[in-house]
């Protein structure tokens, strides 16, 4: 039933995408410079480092930023939440989402972050009171109706067109020539992929100017779940187990591969996915049963498991992005902020 779906669903794509380059549908604009962020496939890029790259960089330049964000399967998903004010964290986990709430951690005293589905209006709300210089779109590659001085597209190099069919068949969003639209591109994940070439040319097919960037995910620390930012390498006991709810999980445990650590046991949950105490009890008991003394697990599941408690202990594996020519995407923002 799934690929007819998918032709319905590649006609109002197409549909719409046509409605906003005729001007049918209104395209607002902020009084001050907008930063999108964003991907052709649901989940699991590698975004999220890049927006937090993004807000450090415009900070930087002195810049009061301030993050857009749907919020993705938060409690009240209508309403607006300030996630954080740029100075504090006001959100739940719940209340924000995770992957918000995990912005607001790691760029506090940096950027604001606001969860809102109408990101237009939570735009002017955050000029008018945050006095917001810049804003930084996340997930905005499909927000077609807030204006952008900067488009930059994520593409994973392990999975860069989720499977080659779109939604619900798929993990498209759009169609690969979506990628048209970007102004740069920036592939998460090259040190993962070994036929980059095949890759670009893909990517030519559709945008033969926009700048590209290779970049990779490098493990910053490891931290106690519930002890803040505290480096914890040292008591972390192995073997391990690792469980995650990303859209990418064999990326997750990959990467835990390459931070030194063998998983006896592995468990993927779906993206986003809220955890329930019955769940991180089983979790432990299989993870005890093959051998685990620890349990390892990603810094957006993090956010969301304070609460709960676990037979074993459990650690954090914190991530940052490392952009390859990063001075020359610095450049490419600092031209969007003279706009």
């Amino acid at each position: 039933m799934l690929p007819p779906l998918s032709l319905l669903y590649r006609a109002i794509t197409q549909t719409r995408l046509t409605a906003y380059e005729k001007g049918f549908f209104q395209v607002t604009k902020l009084d001050v410079p907008v930063i999108s962020v964003g991907n052709l496939t649901t989940g699991g890029t590698g975004k999220t480092p890049v927006v937090e790259w993004i807000c450090r960089v415009l900070s930087a330049s002195q810049k009061r930023v301030c993050v857009l964000t749907r919020g993705y399967r938060r409690m009240n998903p209508e309403t607006r939440v300030i996630v954080s004010d740029g100075s504090r964290v006001l959100a739940t986990a719940a209340e924000a989402g995770d992957e918000p709430l995990l912005l607001a951690h790691n760029l506090n005293g940096i950027a604001a972050v606001i969860s809102d589905a109408d990101r237009v209006r939570a735009g002017k709300w955050a000029k008018e009171e945050l006095h917001t210089d810049v804003f930084v779109l996340d997930d905005g590659f499909q927000h077609l109706r807030l204006a952008r001085d900067l488009d930059l597209l994520v593409i994973d190099a392990t999975n860069p067109w989720g499977g080659g069919r779109l939604l619900p068949s798929g993990r498209l969003r759009e169609p690969r020539s979506g990628a048209a639209r970007a102004d740069c591109i920036v592939i998460t994940r090259a040190d993962h992929q070994q036929d980059l070439d095949s890759l670009m040319k893909e990517i030519r097919r559709f945008n033969q100017d926009c700048p590209i960037f290779m970049s990779s995910m490098k493990v910053s620390s490891i931290t106690r779940l519930g002890s803040g930012f505290e480096e914890a390498t040292a008591g972390l006991l192995q073997p391990v187990a690792a469980f995650c709810g990303v859209g990418n999980p064999q990326s997750f445990f990959d990467q835990v591969r390459r931070a030194g650590f063998d998983p006896v046991f592995t468990q993927a949950f779906p993206d986003h996915h809220w955890y329930e105490q019955a769940e991180i009890e089983s979790l432990c008991r299989k993870s005890r049963d093959e051998g685990a003394q620890s349990l390892i697990t990603t810094a957006k599941d993090a956010v969301k498991l304070q609460a709960l408690d676990f037979d074993l202990p459990c650690y954090v594996l914190n991530i940052e992005i490392q952009i390859e020519e990063e001075n020359r995407l610095q450049q490419l923002i600092e031209a969007a902020m003279r706009v």
